[in-house]
């Protein structure tokens, strides 16, 4: 058998590929500068203000002076020995866990029923969507004056038709205000949930709850063996979604209670905007959030896990 001979030079044509991140980056630089106009703005939006905040964290601010004194890590130490940065602990993850369980819940109930044909659907659709579109500020002080201790409507009502002698004190009762913002922020975030559920469940396979039903399986069981596994992912990104915004939940306790009673509804981030800027102690606020921005970072990678991980399985 005669043997093909390489003409002169034409080995050199086909050079091998370098590995590597510096190959990598001269392979994609193009790429890399479409990009870098908003990395460079992310940068200075929020690089420039974070490092800041972290430095800042490692000094102490005294109110009564212009100047910083380096303390190293005694504002952390400071934070997590406060008896008090427990009992908020506390209260925010029974806030941020009540809220978004029951958000949750309540949303998932809603998108099955609105799932459904029957007339006056869309109507039906709408008015859910009211309490998502209504503005937090707008939601706070309505609810304010639901739920308020001399002159609220829930206690008028009650009172009206004698189901009860006294007003009852939801937002100025140390054991009712917390579930109290719950239930205002469970009204105001479950449409969200409806919506993200709505749209799984809008994709989940005709053909595979026909098929369930020819094999003998009942409503029950094509829910809990067809439509929820297929859900899995849209409630587990709903979820994170919903808990990370309740971490950062602000405006409906500040307006409501301020944190009060006796900082029964004091909450993290509500806890921040106190010692920044009505006690001025910049420092122990930036240590306090650079302990929520760590959380916040160990949520941030399970939901990006998550979502690779689906992605992963689709590519499978």
């Amino acid at each position: 058998m005669a043997l093909v001979e390489t003409p002169p030079g034409v080995g050199h044509l086909v050079k091998p590929r370098k590995s590597g991140l510096f190959a990598e980056i001269v392979r994609h630089g193009g790429d890399y500068l479409y990009v870098a106009p908003a990395l460079l703005v992310l940068l200075i939006v929020i690089g420039y203000p974070f490092c800041y905040t972290v430095y800042l964290s490692f000094f102490d601010t005294p109110p009564s002076s212009p100047n910083w004194y380096f303390n190293g890590i005694a504002n952390y130490i400071d934070i997590l020995t406060d008896q008090s940065f427990w009992s908020i602990t506390g209260n925010t993850f029974y806030w941020t866990i009540g809220s978004t369980v029951f958000s949750v819940a309540l949303g998932f109930g809603a998108a099955l029923v609105v799932d459904k044909e029957f007339p006056g659907r869309g109507v039906i659709r709408g008015l859910l969507l009211i309490p998502w579109v209504i503005s937090a500020v707008a939601a706070a002080y309505i609810w304010r004056w639901i739920l308020h201790s001399d002159y609220g409507l829930i206690s008028s009502v009650l009172m009206q038709f004698g189901f009860i002698q006294a007003p009852i004190n939801f937002l100025d009762s140390v054991s009712l205000v917390m579930p109290s913002l719950i239930v205002v922020n469970i009204w105001k975030e479950f449409p969200f949930a409806m919506i993200m559920l709505l749209s799984g469940l809008q994709t989940v396979p005709e053909q595979l709850i026909r098929a369930a039903r020819i094999d003998g399986a009942n409503t029950f069981n094509v829910f809990l063996h067809v439509t929820l596994p297929h859900l899995k992912s849209v409630l587990l990104i709903t979820t994170i979604l919903l808990f990370v915004g309740n971490l950062n939940s602000f405006v409906l306790v500040y307006l409501m209670t301020g944190g009060g009673p006796a900082d029964a509804s004091q909450l993290w981030i509500t806890r921040v905007y106190q010692l920044a800027f009505q006690s001025l102690q910049y420092g122990q606020a930036s240590a306090f959030s650079v302990i929520l921005f760590i959380v916040m970072l160990v949520l941030g990678y399970y939901y990006v896990k998550i979502l690779t991980s689906g992605d992963a399985r689709r590519s499978q």
